[in-house]
């Protein structure tokens, strides 16, 4: 007997498929989905089991798990990906960006050379495009100079969005009124679209931070808040020294308000400010903290 649809979106998930899911997400991208997790798990995933015709969630995952699968595997972590975001969240590491890296950063533009700022866990944007809008206000000199901002997610869905760049009321609320006005671009319907000049310097990417990291040379800077905190404590240790390698030995790399590195890998950075680290040996302990 062929399953419709409606049965299909009725299929209730058990223990045994939700382990086996929940197992491929942590190995595919990192991702910690405790039991508890099983409604939201199911919920997220009922679309899929539609788009695949997979009659329940054990068929699902055999499928998902198979070399034919491949391709569903990514759209299956885009479902589970939690994508949060909002402009000039925590702003303390934007008062901090203005104040105490940009600085050094124009320096650095000034002499020749380029400076680059990765967004790591990018979700839709709104994280590269306040760093971008920091940058102009503080030193428009900078944004006419070698400067990129990278923003890179998992998810190639959010990345669309991110790349789209518009925004609604209640999305733009966090952008103050002035830097809104010169750097937003309403359509009369309540949405709005970051404009050219602040888009120039952004470029996305789709990525994954438990596979191969195409980026060749290092950045001045690392956002990479929020997102560490969706994997365990073995898999946030094997990130630290991979995020050395890639920043500056003067480097900076902000995390979220309840993610902190380890004291393992303390020795690779030194705490400078909340949340806020530099490349252990920059000088950062000359530098009062906050």
């Amino acid at each position: 007997m062929t399953t419709s649809a409606s049965d299909t979106a009725g299929q209730v998930m058990d223990k045994k498929s939700f382990a086996a899911i929940a197992a491929l997400a942590k190995e595919e991208a990192g991702l910690v989905l405790p039991e508890g997790k099983m409604t939201m798990v199911q919920s997220r995933l009922r679309k899929r089991l539609l788009a695949t015709g997979q009659a329940n969630y054990d068929s699902y995952y055999r499928f998902v798990s198979s070399a034919d699968g491949a391709s569903e595997r990514r759209l299956m972590i885009s479902a589970l990906t939690t994508n949060v975001s909002h402009f000039f969240r925590e702003s303390h590491h934007f008062d901090m960006l203005r104040t105490k890296v940009v600085p050094l950063l124009l320096q650095k533009a000034r002499n020749g050379q380029r400076v680059r700022i990765w967004s790591a866990g990018c979700s839709s944007g709104q994280e590269p495009y306040s760093i971008s809008m920091c940058l102009h206000e503080a030193a428009p000199e900078l944004t006419s100079r070698d400067v990129l901002i990278l923003g890179t997610d998992i998810d190639p869905a959010i990345l669309e969005k991110a790349e789209a760049a518009t925004y609604n009321d209640q999305q733009v609320s966090g952008i103050p009124n002035e830097m809104r006005s010169k750097y937003l671009e309403p359509d009369g319907r309540g949405q709005h679209r970051v404009n050219a000049e602040i888009k120039r310097i952004v470029r996305f990417r789709e990525l994954n931070l438990l596979r191969d990291w195409p980026m060749k040379g290092q950045f001045d800077a690392i956002f990479c808040r929020n997102v560490v905190i969706y994997f365990d404590a073995a898999t946030q240790a094997s990130l630290w020294p991979r995020f050395r390698q890639h920043i500056t030995k003067e480097g900076w790399i902000f995390l979220g308000h309840s993610e902190r590195i380890s004291d393992s890998a303390l020795h690779l950075f030194e705490p400078n400010g909340m949340t806020a680290y530099r490349a252990a040996g920059s000088g950062s302990s000359a530098i009062k903290k906050d």
